[in-house]
């Protein structure tokens, strides 16, 4: 790495730091000829998904577009700003374990629903009917139906599993 001080390539790592949950390394590197210390940053190049769009343009993921989405849908409910975050997260870590260079923004919607569906139902219909784009009260109304029976499903299996252990 060449000195930004004196232009010299020799240098020595003084100490070295893992960042960014382990995505990043900063070392702080010292110069061999004329001693000045510097900072440098390590990380792997990730190759841009492309997110098909319904009209079938592409463009590059963007993560500030995710974590707005959820941020305006969760807006004025009991959900922390590290919950957006960690669904952010969790949905990205999907989307690169299922995919190499490009996936259908409709994948995206259905990941996004289902986290939110797990954390807040009122946040979840938000989503939902914009993502969705309903048109009228009733495609809303068959919406919050289909919650209401997924949830209802959830605790029949969780009656289903009390019953079989025993205490």
């Amino acid at each position: 790495m060449k000195c930004p001080y004196c232009g010299e390539d020799n240098d020595k790592v003084v100490d070295s730091r893992s960042m960014n949950e382990g995505r990043s390394i900063r070392r702080r590197r010292e110069c061999i000829v004329c001693e000045k210390r510097f900072t440098t940053y390590e990380h792997v190049d990730n190759i841009p998904i492309m997110l098909i769009k319904r009209d079938k343009r592409r463009e590059p993921y963007q993560r500030d577009k995710l974590v707005q989405g959820i941020r305006i849908a969760c807006r004025k409910r009991p959900v922390s700003e590290a919950q957006i975050e960690e669904m952010a997260a969790q949905i990205e870590q999907q989307i690169n374990n299922r995919f190499d260079k490009e996936f259908d923004s409709s994948v995206l919607g259905e990941m996004v629903m289902d986290q939110l569906r797990k954390l807040d139902q009122v946040a979840y219909v938000r989503f939902a009917s914009v993502y969705r784009q309903f048109k009228d009260v009733n495609q809303f109304i068959d919406e919050l139906k289909g919650l209401l029976d997924m949830e209802a499903r959830d605790l029949n299996e969780l009656k289903k599993l009390q019953e079989r252990t025993p205490e």
